[in-house]
């Protein structure tokens, strides 16, 4: 990718895997679906079930060929992320509760204002994490131990 490309990505995304998105553009125009997946380094969205293309793929070592029937990615400019309230397209503002937390709001003509929640799907990690250390994992007992000292200033390096 150039330079002029890398300026051009979205730097700060509202659009996340798992929003109910409406498609405004493009020939499933008006469709309505969840999002599969972000492209970030293409600025791209796949919606699920949505701009279905033919896709032939030659026969090789362990797969069949064949035509088959994908989903295409989708510019994120495309979609439209429904608002909770209305179920009608509206555009993503960011907010800050009282508390201190960010939430999503939904804002444009005609929208509720309500919080855009985050998609449960986002919860879920793709890839587990470690239940046992590993080889290059820290031992515990090294973590735990206490090496510096506040008040007699033990541990401090000779400068």
């Amino acid at each position: 990718m150039g330079w002029k490309a890398a300026e051009k990505l979205i730097r700060h995304w509202k659009i996340l895997r798992g929003d109910n998105v409406m498609i405004i553009r493009g020939k499933d125009k008006g469709e309505t679906g969840t999002i599969k997946r972000v492209i970030r380094s293409q600025n791209r969205v796949i919606v699920e079930g949505k701009n279905l293309v033919k896709k032939h793929i030659k026969q090789g070592p362990g797969h069949e060929g064949g035509i088959f029937t994908v989903e295409a990615p989708l510019h994120a400019s495309n979609v439209q992320v429904l608002d909770p309230v209305t179920g009608q397209p509206c555009k993503v503002g960011v907010k800050y509760l009282e508390d201190g937390t960010k939430v999503r709001v939904s804002r444009g003509i005609g929208t509720s204002g309500s919080i855009i929640p985050r998609p449960e799907i986002l919860k879920i990690r793709t890839t587990p994490r470690p239940t046992v250390a590993g080889p290059k994992d820290t031992p515990m007992d090294l973590v735990l131990e206490k090496t510096y000292d506040p008040k007699s200033g033990k541990g401090m390096p000779d400068l």
